[in-house]
């Protein structure tokens, strides 16, 4: 999405959609204590931010991949369930065939169904507040700590911070490869 729709969702509260500062909060500042050149100066910086991340929308747009719930699915799981969640014909088949009852089968596919309809909605949540779920979800799954070499390296930097050796992710002993 774009970075206007997060800046807009940011500032709702003081902001029209067009970036402009809503009378409301204007009398709100003024009640406060504040004058009109300070409520004037903070509605332009706040205007040209909101240009600002405009012109970037515009010009250099953030890339925005859309994720499907079909897409978090482990490979098992791909090879039971179709992308709209329901069981592949294969699947029920072999299951079957395993002694698996039609009832679980059905109940497995219920909760996909709803799996994915729980996705939709959170990505659509998101989407309109400008924020990609689906991306943001996937970054979640990616190691957070980086490579087992840059981990060693971290962890001498704990050490030498006297961290609890407990905390570590390796044992202090660890050589480099």
């Amino acid at each position: 999405m774009s970075r206007i729709k997060r800046w807009i969702n940011m500032n709702r509260k003081e902001f029209n959609p067009d970036g402009t500062l809503k009378p409301e909060a204007r009398e709100q500042m003024l009640s406060r204590g504040m004058n009109n050149a300070a409520i004037d100066s903070y509605a332009r910086r706040c205007k040209a931010e909101y240009d600002e991340w405009k012109r970037l929308d515009e010009t250099d747009p953030e890339e925005w991949i859309e994720y499907t719930a079909y897409d978090f699915l482990s490979s098992e799981e791909k090879k039971q369930f179709n992308p709209d969640g329901t069981l592949r014909a294969e699947y029920i088949e072999s299951a079957l065939k395993q002694g698996i009852s039609e009832g679980w089968l059905a109940e497995m596919e219920r909760r996909q169904k709803i799996e994915i309809e729980n996705f939709n909605k959170m990505s659509a949540s998101h989407a309109e507040q400008g924020i990609n779920y689906g991306a943001w979800l996937m970054r979640s799954l990616k190691p957070a700590n980086g490579t087992y070499k840059q981990r060693l390296q971290q962890m001498e930097v704990d050490l030498r911070n006297n961290e609890e050796p407990s905390s570590l992710p390796f044992d202090k002993d660890t050589p480099y490869l």
